[in-house]
């Protein structure tokens, strides 16, 4: 027996003094308002209305039994409106990429608050980001996919050493998109020897498989040696190399320009990185607020703005060209 819902039914016809009246009123075809007031009354052990008259009368046993009906219904709408309020108030842990920007996260934080929302902000690699949303320990996540189908996007570049010489102007590719054959060892015209190649160093962020995947692929085409590319740990270790001139990372420009590095876009936008910003199956609604998700995008670094630009030349015909 659902127990609320046969005293609502109770109290209702009470108040209603009437079957029709109190089904009306609870919404229900009146037989099972009936069937419920029925049930009560062999649950008490005797009538709970005198339906001898043309109007229903309570009786003793049903106004004896009405005020304790009426404290158990109102204690269950307080028990109700707790359990809400607690939902409303409690903490919604949310994942980020490790290299979000601190200021950004206050933003997240601040969002929060202003809707209500207590944020606590998790910074995660990627896997740990998915696994965690999917076991519902995260509300929400900031998750790594493939950016062609990505909601927000984030261009994926290439930082290096600032010029020694601050008089000295900088390297006049910067800021112009980078193909990864640019990285490749140059050929010295006085000996006919090639230079070493800088390592290209990657984050934990863009540790995922299709992006390793792509990384690799596009690498081998443009025919830098194997283990030119490899990842780095941790971020401030690939810092420190590309900042002494020993090494080039690929990362966001935010995160490059934070610490000071020059940086240029990657040619490649299938080497971008892509963003979805989920919620956990736990959450009620199973969608993310719109205030919530552009916060945790811009966070990321991502943007919505789809890059129109016509592709690049192919690698093959860029490699021709350069000899």
């Amino acid at each position: 027996m659902d127990l609320l819902a046969h005293l609502e039914a109770y109290v209702a016809t009470v108040d209603e003094a009437s079957f029709s009246r109190a089904a009306d009123r609870l919404g229900i075809p009146q037989p099972l308002l009936s069937r419920r007031i029925k049930t009560l009354e062999t649950h008490f052990g005797g009538p709970l209305f005198d339906r001898s008259r043309r109007q229903v009368a309570t009786t003793e046993l049903g106004l004896l039994l009405l005020p304790y009906a009426q404290d158990v219904l109102d204690r269950a709408q307080r028990l109700d409106e707790a359990a809400r309020s607690a939902q409303r108030s409690r903490v919604r842990a949310v994942g980020v990429p490790v290299d979000c920007a601190p200021a950004q996260l206050a933003r997240v934080i601040r969002a929060g608050t202003d809707h209500g929302t207590t944020l606590a902000v998790r910074e995660l690699p990627p896997p740990e980001r998915e696994a965690r949303l999917a076991d519902g320990t995260l509300a929400y996540a900031v998750l790594r996919v493939p950016p062609e189908g990505a909601a927000h996007r984030v261009p994926l570049g290439v930082a290096t050493a600032p010029p020694r010489d601050a008089h000295r102007p900088a390297d006049a590719r910067q800021g112009r998109p980078v193909h990864l054959e640019d990285l490749r060892p140059r050929r010295v015209a006085a000996t006919g020897a090639r230079t070493a190649p800088l390592p290209v160093l990657t984050l934990a962020e863009d540790d995922v498989p299709y992006a390793r995947d792509r990384l690799a692929r596009a690498a081998a085409r443009c025919g830098l040696p194997e283990r030119a590319v490899r990842p780095a740990e941790p971020a401030a270790t690939a810092l420190a190399e590309t900042l002494a001139g020993r090494a080039v990372l690929l990362c966001a420009e935010s995160f490059a320009r934070r610490h000071g590095a020059d940086w240029a876009p990657l040619a490649d936008a299938s080497l971008h990185r892509g963003y979805d910003v989920r919620a956990s199956a736990r959450e009620r609604s199973g969608d993310v607020p719109r205030w919530l998700s552009t916060v945790l995008a811009a966070a990321a670094g991502a943007t919505r703005t789809v890059d129109r630009r016509p592709e690049p030349a192919h690698t093959a015909t860029r490699l021709a060209a350069q000899g």
